[in-house]
């Protein structure tokens, strides 16, 4: 009876004791295999599989410890059925008798949701997007071999006797000690500031420090500060919140600091990197809002997500390294720079403020990830952190240099926004260019490019920006990406008036 579950040809990129494991589990959850025989002799099975017969074995073996199987001496391996039943046993009895009868009537969920976030205006990124030639797209990279390689080695080093204690307990509101210190000795300083570690908590990413900062401070009503335009999902944490959003406008030199900001009760910057447009937000302008928080009264939540990826002059200072009177909650990414999924960034603030960012973050998720927060404290105490950046920046220096050229090139009539660094560009594109059409367009093409329109709060945004990534295409591909793209903005363009 196993013949249809291994209909299939196993994987040859994948573990065949894993796969072989996978489709015997699959059978017997299924009930197609009699529990009063044996399963196939270790021979036998690995024969007809074309694999070795220790690999049987030892697949045998674990679903026996599993609880699937049960050893019976001189006759081999038989079902468990006790524990089989358990796990099949789902429906609950009743069968809608008694004082509630069950109708089955469906419910409203639309009612009962007191707030929708799926309609939120958000960047619409393609789960697919690998399958495009030229991806363009934002927030994704490259994966670096020598990273990936180090990284595994990480992970399994933290899986050691040596570092077990770490991670296979719950830290109920902790974060590991090792990686607090590896921030503070390695990733602050290069910001321009210290800190102790009671000031210092992990997330999960950069996001959720947002979340966690916006669920602390604002209620219905909250004025706060924001970049036009600025970063969508943000913005939607705000918004989520009951605040009342202030768009601040933008110049070459970042956020402008006006009276604009008088009424504010926190004010949200990205100044490494500024999202979406990625200029670079001046020292003079820095302490100028350093000024305006002091003066009318408002914290700062500091985003600086992208702060090592500098490729003219040097490092800026975060604002909180300029900070004296602690108010500003400084928030930084260790996995978007390395490996965006993997999830993981931390907040620097004063300790009466942590106090209360950390119990919250107890109530939502306790702590990240354990394993993942000691490989990472592994990662940087080995170097591999620091090397890391130093090859990505070298990296994407040569492909910022390949796509500015190549859009000067090919897309002369297109406005790029200069900037200092970072991996991605912000484009204006000729008046009247719908960025959309032009991104459906493209794609069609192999060209993907993301419309810049969700970045804006005011409800009639601009349509001719668009965001281009170029962490995610091989440098190689650019020019070629660009030429298309140019074609593409051809059929859209308007005719010129």
């Amino acid at each position: 009876m196993l013949e249809h579950f291994f209909s299939a040809p196993l994987d040859p990129g994948r573990k065949l004791q894993q796969q072989i494991q996978e489709r015997i589990i699959e059978a017997i959850l299924a009930g197609s295999l009699p529990s009063h025989e044996p399963l196939p002799a270790t021979r036998i099975l690995a024969r007809d599989l074309g694999v070795a017969r220790n690999t049987i074995s030892l697949v045998y073996e674990r679903l026996a410890e599993d609880g699937y199987l049960k050893p019976v001496r001189r006759r081999g391996y038989f079902i468990d059925e006790r524990y089989v039943r358990e796990q099949l046993n789902l429906k609950p009895d009743g069968g809608g008798k008694g004082l509630f009868p069950v109708t089955g009537k469906p419910v409203d969920y639309a009612a009962r949701i007191p707030v929708s976030y799926r309609n939120q205006r958000l960047m619409h990124k393609p789960a697919d997007w690998r399958r495009y030639s030229y991806p363009f797209i934002y927030g994704q990279l490259i994966p670096d071999r020598t990273s990936v390689s180090r990284w595994r080695d990480c992970i399994r080093q933290a899986g050691t006797a040596e570092h077990v204690s770490s991670w296979a307990v719950d830290l109920i509101d902790a974060d590991d000690p090792m990686l607090i210190d590896q921030i503070i000795r390695r990733v602050l300083p290069k910001r321009g500031f210290r800190a102790e570690p009671a000031e210092v908590m992990i997330t999960v990413g950069a996001q959720h420090a947002l979340f966690l900062a916006a669920t602390l401070l604002m209620q219905a009503g909250t004025v706060v500060g924001f970049e036009e335009p600025g970063y969508p999902d943000a913005r939607n944490i705000f918004l989520s919140r009951g605040a009342s959003i202030k768009p601040q406008m933008l110049d070459g030199n970042g956020m402008r600091v006006t009276e604009d900001l008088a009424g504010c009760e926190v004010v949200c910057v990205t100044p490494g990197h500024q999202s979406p447009t990625n200029v670079t937000m001046t020292l003079e302008r820095r302490l100028q809002l350093l000024a305006a928080a002091e003066t009318h009264d408002f914290l700062i939540i500091e985003d600086d997500y992208e702060h090592e990826l500098n490729y003219v002059g040097k490092q800026r200072p975060a604002l909180k390294s300029l900070d004296t009177s602690g108010r500003v909650i400084h928030i930084g990414s260790l996995s978007k720079p390395l490996f965006p999924g993997l999830r993981l960034g931390f907040v620097v603030a004063p300790k009466p403020l942590m106090e209360e960012l950390r119990a919250l973050r107890r109530l939502m998720c306790r702590h990240p990830s354990a394993l993942d927060q000691r490989a990472m404290a592994i990662f940087f105490a080995d170097g591999h952190f620091e090397a890391h950046i130093r090859r990505q920046r070298s990296d994407l220096a040569q492909r910022w240099k390949t796509i500015l050229k190549e859009i000067d090139k090919s897309l002369p009539d297109c406005d790029v926004t200069m900037t200092t660094g970072g991996s991605g560009l912000w484009l204006t594109l000729p008046k009247g260019t719908d960025a959309r059409r032009l991104a459906a367009v493209a794609a069609e093409k192999g060209v993907l490019v993301e419309p810049g329109d969700a970045c804006y709060l005011r409800d009639t945004p601009p349509l001719n920006r668009i965001r281009m990534g170029f962490a995610a295409i091989p440098r190689e591909r650019i020019a070629a990406g660009i030429t298309l793209l140019a074609e593409a903005l051809k059929e859209v363009r308007p005719p010129a008036s």
